[in-house]
């Protein structure tokens, strides 16, 4: 029972499972990470994992779903700002994904990131979950590229999607970057490009 009296449901305890493990993996990794560990830090008795999830492989591939499902409403949210034009959505997007690698000083990045070198070669369930996962980003980023190239807020020169995957992959190596050599500037380059690849639109004669 939790302090107010009221006993968890199954979905309560299952959802606190998947947020801790969340949490220590992005600071330990998947592979080194035990199911222990994961039980006693979420408060969980021992034994108990196999109600909630087939296989440790079960929960990763649980884990990256709502991961990509809560990532995807957020960024959703940002690029509906109408405070800011399209432009100034998508690098404030890519803003925000520089600044959580300052705070965290290069070492927890995304959890996408931090899983994508490790398991694809592992498991071929957390490797279609982290597929399906970034496409669902990539399309997304190509959306908002297509309402600005179609407002006029941002140059059609490029094809939306095209740009929108050059973009991801660009921050994707980056990210690995800075992890490999503990550097900022990597992703510093990154922003520095992508205000380059997003282009205004000029109208013709101007």
């Amino acid at each position: 029972m939790d302090k107010y009296g009221h006993r968890p449901t199954h979905q309560d305890t299952r959802e606190r499972i998947l947020a801790t493990g969340e949490g220590l993996i992005l600071g330990s990794g998947f592979s080194a990470l035990g199911l222990s560990e994961i039980l006693a830090a979420a408060a969980v008795p021992k034994g108990s994992f196999y109600h909630y999830f087939q296989s440790k492989e079960g929960f990763g591939v649980a884990m990256l779903e709502r991961y990509f499902a809560d990532y995807l409403q957020r960024t959703h949210v940002l690029f509906s700002d109408p405070q800011l034009t399209v432009r100034e959505r998508l690098l404030s997007y890519f803003r925000q994904w520089q600044l959580q690698a300052e705070n965290s000083g290069c070492h927890k990045l995304c959890l996408a990131v931090k899983l994508a070198a490790e398991v694809s070669d592992l498991s071929e369930p957390m490797r279609e979950a982290l597929s399906v996962g970034m496409r669902n980003i990539m399309s997304q980023i190509a959306d908002a590229i297509r309402t600005g190239q179609a407002d006029g807020s941002l140059s059609n020169q490029a094809d939306a999607q095209d740009l929108a995957e050059s973009l991801y992959g660009l921050w994707v190596g980056a990210s690995l970057l800075t992890k490999v050599k503990l550097d900022l500037r990597p992703l510093a380059l990154a922003y520095r490009q992508t205000e380059t690849l997003l282009q205004v639109h000029r109208p013709a004669g101007a």
